[in-house]
């Protein structure tokens, strides 16, 4: 009897998390990415997104959440009441629905996962430009849509230029376990998470590092 794969529908909130994830498709196989173009979205239309990924009958929709525009009001209530109002599974068995919607954040924002590729920081960051800064004295990052495209893959162009994924994840990791110990509200992403779930939902093992790693430094 074969591997019966769940379905999964990715929700960024703007292009930087739809070039990224695009870049996993050889990673994780069969990954449906929203949107289909890229653009900034809100919390109305990322609310819009998973509705329609509970209604066209995935069985999970992981949101992958920046949290630097999420710590003043009305943003932050209107999170929290997001996260509520889809906190439990949505199970419809008339209409073919079983849906888990999982929230995924990362402070400042999903640039800190592209840093851990190559080291591990718990500094706070106090704009989104100092971390941009860190992840650049590893390789050339522009947070533009032409960058993206000539990268060749975001995911690829990390390991080409010394970075691993598999570190990322256990730095990820990492992040998360200290925040909870500390008690910080800054410096974490629960990315490591949601890829460790991804492959073991799907029976697929992550792969190793594929490109020689050059030393990188620790903050």
């Amino acid at each position: 009897m074969g591997i019966l794969h769940k379905t999964v529908l990715v929700v960024g909130e703007g292009p930087t998390e739809f070039y990224y994830f695009k870049s996993l498709n050889d990673v994780f196989k069969g990954l449906t990415i929203q949107p289909d173009y890229p653009k900034h979205t809100n919390l109305k239309e990322l609310e819009r997104k998973i509705r329609e990924g509970v209604e066209m009958g995935y069985d999970e929709v992981c949101c992958v959440i920046d949290m630097d525009n999420k710590h003043c009001e009305p943003e932050r209530s209107l999170y929290a009441k997001l996260k509520r109002k889809y906190g439990k599974t949505i199970d419809k068995p008339k209409k073919g629905i079983h849906c888990k919607v999982r929230f995924y954040e990362t402070h400042r924002c999903t640039e800190l996962f592209f840093l851990y590729y190559f080291c591990y920081t718990s500094r706070e960051y106090t704009a989104q430009e100092q971390l941009l800064k860190d992840l650049g004295r590893h390789c050339e990052y522009r947070k533009t849509d032409r960058f993206f495209v000539r990268s060749g893959g975001l995911h690829s162009y990390f390991e080409r230029n010394g970075g691993s994924l598999t570190d990322a994840i256990g730095r990820a990791e990492q992040s998360v376990q200290e925040r909870r110990a500390e008690g910080r509200d800054y410096t974490y992403s629960e990315l490591g998470r949601m890829m460790k779930e991804l492959s073991d939902n799907r029976k697929q093992p992550l792969p190793s590092t594929s490109f020689p790693k050059k030393e990188a430094g620790h903050n």
